[in-house]
């Protein structure tokens, strides 16, 4: 197998890897659509929530710092190393991991430009993959969420499996499977689309004559490439002595954590931009234009149900999730988008016209302006309070930028703040949210942050002690508006008497 997961590298030919001419102004158009729907956001710091996590603890790990010994959360190590790479290349600033973040979007739009001309011309093609870059960003992937960086991963084990009948498809599906398994080190939650792509190789070898021996021995080396990443990984942290801190973060708190549910009735307005066109997609198919090539339409709209599992796997779905979904939806619209039949051109025009109502960038950019300058606001008004030795900022609701920007120490590993103040960590982080709280406040951090508005359930007891000890001993900073939140810094009042 791995001679001929080797063979398989080696052949362009095989692999298709170098583009036709008649390609190159599609991936120009494809270009300026990755930078139309994502620029606007290059610098800032605070685009999104959860990233601003990962960039602290990537820029973190180019310093010497370890995630869940040093600094805590239960992504996959391989996210974070995303992140430490692209601070490593472009240093600490947010602009780092948001070009890292625009080269993945690029290379997903290029795949579903490809597997796309499987059943449909270049201009379709074009169309399909510019409607995913805008469908991204709408659902969240706009700056640096996990789901830009694993959707192409598996956009790629789907480019891969999608022939059976190749000479090379048991080393392709090799390839796949290790992509699939660096995915899982993006995000676990891809564990249905990888065995799904893993089921359909192996299906390929059953029609191909293989018999159950040999699909054994096949399905056993597919699961192995796939855990490999994650058991480097391990091997690792077993090495530096921390397997336990590894095994309970990636492994055990995601099954701690108290699930809010899947299904939520505020989702339902928001599923219309994926919703709507692969009903239609799916209608165009049956009734009005059949794809010229149904297996592969048909691996399309499978692909689409394990994602659906990927995006239901945890027990708490948030609506960025279904970025998920995103370029599953494009290729099953492709009937309908097809500009080879009469009203191919009108909705094509439609599909994107849409989303880019939706998306409102220039709403958007002014919206992005206003948030990095009270970002800078923030940063300049604690950072005289804060050291990085002593005197410690700390984040109990905010954002999490500010342990950067600031240039303060750290109270705790768990900086994120939906660790210690949401209800729904409760048992899941190895400490006692209470304990680990007022550990925090003994040490009397210089500045603490909080917010009027939670994002998240908020734990009784941990708001109660924050609540009692800025009004203890400490007194309001500055307070500004942020992602529609009220956010206020408390100083402590021996480090800025009134």
């Amino acid at each position: 197998m791995l001679a001929s997961v080797g063979t398989m590298v080696r052949s362009g030919r095989r692999l298709h890897a170098i583009p036709r001419l008649g390609d190159w102004p599609a991936f120009a158009v494809l270009a300026l659509v990755v930078l139309a729907t994502r620029a606007l956001w290059f610098g800032d710091p605070v685009a999104d929530f959860d990233e601003q996590l990962y960039s602290f603890i990537g820029w973190r790990m180019t310093q010497g710092d370890l995630p869940y010994a040093d600094l805590w959360d239960r992504k996959p190590f391989g996210l974070f190393a995303i992140y430490a790479l692209a601070h490593w290349l472009f240093g600490p600033e947010a602009i780092a991991y948001q070009l890292v973040a625009a080269a993945s979007a690029f290379a997903g739009a290029i795949l579903v430009f490809a597997l796309s001309r499987q059943l449909v011309d270049r201009v379709s093609a074009t169309f399909a993959g510019s409607l995913y870059l805008m469908l991204m960003a709408l659902y969240g992937s706009q700056s640096g969420q996990s789901e830009i960086f694993h959707t192409p991963l598996m956009l790629g084990m789907l480019w891969l499996v999608r022939d059976w009948r190749r000479p090379d498809a048991v080393g392709r599906a090799a390839f796949a499977m290790l992509l699939g398994g660096i995915a899982l080190q993006v995000k676990y939650t891809v564990l249905p689309q990888c065995a799904f792509f893993g089921a359909y190789a192996l299906y390929g070898q059953w029609r191909s004559g293989a018999g159950l021996p040999r699909l054994a021995g096949l399905a056993v080396s597919f699961a192995a490439l796939g855990v490999l990443p994650t058991a480097l990984v391990g091997a690792l942290y077993a090495l530096w002595g921390q397997f336990d801190a590894f095994w309970f973060a990636n492994f055990v708190s995601f099954f701690d954590r108290i699930p809010a549910g899947r299904f939520h009735r505020a989702h339902l307005t928001g599923l219309y931009p994926l919703a709507v066109p692969a009903a239609l997609g799916l209608y165009a198919a049956l009734r009005l234009n059949q794809p010229r090539d149904w297996p592969t339409y048909g691996l399309f709209a499978g692909w689409t149900l394990s994602t659906i599992g990927t995006v239901l796997l945890p027990g708490t779905v948030y609506i960025y999730y279904y970025a998920a979904l995103a370029p599953c939806v494009v290729l099953l619209v492709l009937p309908l988008i097809d500009l080879r039949i009469r009203f191919g051109i009108v909705a094509a025009m439609l599909m994107v016209i849409g989303p880019g109502r939706l998306l409102d960038l220039p709403d958007r950019y002014a919206y992005s302006q206003t948030e990095r300058r009270v970002a800078a606001r923030l940063s300049a008004a604690i950072a005289p309070h804060v050291d990085a030795k002593r005197d410690c900022l700390y984040v109990f609701d905010g954002p999490t930028a500010l342990y950067r920007t600031t240039g303060t120490c750290l109270p705790t590993r768990f900086i994120y703040p939906d660790h210690l103040n949401n209800a729904l960590e409760s048992g899941s982080l190895g400490v006692s949210q209470t304990e680990e709280l007022a550990r925090i406040l003994a040490t009397r951090p210089g500045v603490i942050v909080t917010a009027d508005d939670p994002v998240t359930i908020q734990r009784e007891e941990s708001l109660a002690l924050v609540t009692a000890a800025v009004w203890a001993d400490y007194r309001p900073l500055i307070t500004a508006s942020l992602h529609d939140r009220g956010i206020t810094a408390w100083v402590r009042r021996d480090l800025s008497p009134t």
